[in-house]
């Protein structure tokens, strides 16, 4: 048997965490794109089906962060207190479609659109709304979603 491995002050330091291979993260990286080009996909026909005018308030992005994010309170209300899920569904469904779908890098160009456009009030309203909104959805549906799953419980 080897001793331990010891600091400078005689004590023994704890073993170097294992990093995990590229074997293990494989899988993991495959679900997350294929969950994102499936939620982006989604998204992305919202867009289309609820164009915006130049100048107006942009409602199918807002929309799809709201509801993505209530979306995401339930999913980790019920993966976390309800069901043991396998490893790969939360990076494929919260990581990947959810975050796919959510679309803060176009709030962020639709705000500067707003703005440079002079648009300035309703990209004011706009930079507002959305973050209010979805933080707001995302609380109250993993709220809405433990009550429920309260009242379910024998």
């Amino acid at each position: 048997m080897t001793a331990p491995d010891t600091d400078s002050h005689g004590g023994v330091r704890p073993a170097a965490p294992r990093r995990p291979g590229r074997r293990t993260q494989a899988p993991v990286v495959a679900v997350v794109a294929l969950g994102g080009g499936i939620g982006a996909t989604a998204r992305y026909a919202v867009s289309l089906g609820w164009p915006t005018d130049t100048g107006g308030f942009p409602w199918a992005t807002f929309w799809v962060n709201v509801t993505g994010c209530a979306v995401i309170g339930v999913f980790m209300v019920v993966i976390t207190d309800m069901w043991a899920a396998h490893r790969l569904v939360r990076p494929f469904f919260g990581t990947g479609v959810l975050g796919g779908f959510t679309t803060f890098s176009t709030y962020a160009v639709d705000s500067r659109q707003l703005f440079a456009t002079g648009h300035t009030r309703t990209g004011l309203a706009y930079l507002a709304a959305t973050p209010l909104a979805a933080l707001t959805a995302v609380g109250l549906a993993a709220w809405a979603t433990r009550r429920v799953l309260k009242r379910r419980q024998p």
